[in-house]
């Protein structure tokens, strides 16, 4: 089995790691600032590293967990980064999201390092993590995406293999743009039911009973009609992270966005009214309040 390199074990992280543990890989591991995860990944083996370099020196894989591309560019830059520890072979695993063009440059300096660079932005949740399940969308160089392919499956249920360094992140950013569109939409739905006196059910029922209904649809109500938040684990700080990096991508490439324009905003405004660390389900109680004004 490679030896395995994990930096990031916030809840997505931690949960791949703990997969990754149950099928029985060697890890050496690297957190931030909260150690619940981490000290849960060393309670069943694994080994801490002092740095980012040292993971790499460590490991034939590199797997990155971040929350921006300026944190994946902290840990893969500088004396004690990723690529000063990478030798010829090895390979880096981003399952971040990042922007496309930050993608692109760290894989032309892992490259020059001698290693190989791939972006697997992922799709489904922690849950789903743990139990093998994720949606994995990589890109890159085929050579190594087939080396590390063994890894990847028992990491997803569906692994795709999208084409060139950065598809991936592109595709990602552009699925996350609908999905969080799509979930102000219904948070906003049901709050306005409340506006108008009816019940949220009734409109639930109507809605899931033709072509509107969606897992994100219940996920969201899940939230708003039953109370848990727990059915959609994403935080509206890291959903307004992708839907404002969309929306950079889309100024890259000369294409003005209009609809991503409103959840941006909606979102925006949830994390400065300080509700960025609640899920991407209670956006229900941020429209709720906004029109009893």
């Amino acid at each position: 089995m490679a030896k395995i390199g994990f930096i990031g074990l916030g809840l997505m992280g931690s949960a791949m790691v703990q997969r990754l543990l149950d099928k029985g890989h060697d890890l050496t591991v690297l957190g931030n600032t909260d150690r619940t995860g981490l000290d849960a990944a060393l309670s069943r083996g694994a080994a801490e590293a002092a740095s980012a370099r040292a993971v790499a020196e460590a490991a034939d894989v590199v797997m990155l967990c971040m929350g921006t591309s300026d944190h994946v560019e902290g840990r893969m830059r500088g004396s004690d980064g990723v690529i000063a520890g990478l030798s010829r072979g090895k390979i880096v695993v981003d399952f971040g999201t990042s922007l496309p063009g930050s993608t692109k440059a760290l894989g032309s300096e892992v490259a020059q390092a001698g290693g190989t660079y791939l972006d697997a932005p992922l799709g489904r949740t922690p849950s789903h993590a743990l139990d093998g399940q994720l949606n994995i969308m990589c890109a890159g160089d085929k050579a190594a995406f087939d080396k590390v392919r063994p890894l990847l499956d028992d990491l997803g249920e569906n692994v795709f293999h999208l084409g060139d360094l950065g598809n991936g992140h592109t595709i990602k950013l552009i699925n996350n743009f609908v999905g969080m569109t799509m979930a102000n939409a219904v948070a906003e739905a049901l709050a306005m039911a409340d506006s108008a006196g009816v019940e949220r059910k009734a409109l639930y029922d109507v809605m899931s009973a033709g072509p509107l209904h969606s897992g994100m649809m219940d996920f969201v109500s899940a939230y708003g009609i039953d109370g848990d938040a727990s059915k959609l684990a994403f935080s509206i700080r890291n959903a307004a992270k992708d839907v404002g990096y969309y929306g950079r991508m889309a100024q890259d490439l000369n294409a003005a966005t209009m609809m991503s324009k409103c959840a941006d905003a909606a979102m925006t405004e949830a994390v400065e009214q300080g509700r960025g660390d609640h899920m991407v389900g209670q956006m229900v109680d941020f429209y709720a309040e906004r029109f009893k004004g």
